[in-house]
């Protein structure tokens, strides 16, 4: 594939097409600013802060990380940006959210971005040994959503979508690391879930307690997912601090032990981002959140416990 520093993802019917084009001004410029400790931006991938809509087309959201990995604001475009900052020195989040509760169709309010060929901006997630997801997420509304893809009315999706990383093969659901609500063992939870091999098993760390109890209604909470898939483990946190949990499978989902070292993940760029629900490409809903999104932040290493506290502990000493 040749050379495209400047690449950027734009909108088309159904998804979002690579196109080449010379780097401009803002696109050599963005940075994710003081929101984010410099310690943490030579590994920010993608970075979201709902703040840089693409010139010319405000269904569109530009990367404030080092990827220049677009992404589309999915069935409600502009309107979607709202003024509700999660700290002080920003303005909006986006707001995701099911549309058409009682109808099958493809219209609920999701963002992200996906190639079937995979993401060039993404490479970084190709063979790599770890990732963390970053963010904070506010439920605003009734959740999981009515499941628009079954005949019975009452029938509610047993997950919840909140920011995730598409897997190599993804058909716009399947992951290589997620932050998500899901049921696990009849109740739902807050999770981290990552697939090792695109072909592989997932695992799932679900996080103690009810999951209202993490995301209480109509409040900012900053949550954060590592993945080292070299030893295996995930770790979740809330507003800075460590969540107490377990793996949902026994044994050795990710095929880690033995050799060769280190265990990586498929040598494939993800396929996309998805936020608020699957199928950023728009040919299906799934899980979709009525909830609020901000300054979401894909890294390719796990972050540390005290970074996490600093990240969180950073926006909100801006708050005061």
């Amino acid at each position: 594939m040749r050379s495209c520093p400047g690449r950027r993802w734009r909108r088309t019917a159904l998804a979002f097409a690579l196109v080449c084009a010379p780097l401009t001004p803002a696109a050599a410029q963005a940075h994710p600013g003081p929101a984010v400790p410099p310690a943490l931006r030579p590994n920010l991938v993608a970075y979201y802060d709902f703040e840089h809509p693409a010139p010319g087309d405000p269904a569109v959201e530009r990367d404030q990380g080092r990827s220049g990995t677009d992404i589309g604001l999915v069935n409600g475009g502009a309107a979607m940006r709202v003024r509700d900052a999660a700290f002080p020195g920003g303005r909006h989040s986006i707001q995701t959210r099911q549309v058409a509760p009682a109808v099958t169709g493809n219209d609920d309010w999701k963002a992200g971005v996906y190639s079937a060929t995979g993401v060039p901006g993404l490479h970084a997630f190709n063979g790599v040994r770890e990732a963390s997801i970053m963010g904070w997420f506010k439920t605003t509304g009734p959740n999981p959503g009515l499941n628009t893809t079954t005949p019975d009315p009452s029938d509610h999706y047993d997950a919840v979508g909140l920011a995730g990383l598409l897997s190599g093969d993804s058909q716009g659901h399947n992951v290589r690391a997620l932050l998500e609500v899901i049921s696990v063992s009849g109740e739902l939870r807050v999770v981290a879930l990552g697939r090792r091999i695109d072909t592989g098993s997932s695992q799932t760390f679900a996080a103690d307690g009810d999951w209202q109890s993490v995301l209480p209604p109509d409040t900012w909470v900053f949550l954060a997912a590592t993945f080292d898939f070299d030893d295996g483990t995930m770790r979740l946190y809330k507003n800075g601090r460590p969540l107490a949990g377990s793996y949902v499978l026994p044994g050795d989902p990710w095929a880690v032990a033995g050799p060769p070292e280190p265990d990586l993940t498929s040598a494939t760029d993800p396929r996309g981002i998805k936020i608020g629900g699957s199928f950023p490409q728009n040919t299906e809903e799934k899980n979709p959140c009525d909830c609020r999104m901000d300054a979401l932040m894909f890294l390719d290493r796990v972050v540390t416990p005290g970074e996490v506290w600093r990240q969180y502990h950073r926006a909100v000493e801006r708050r005061r």
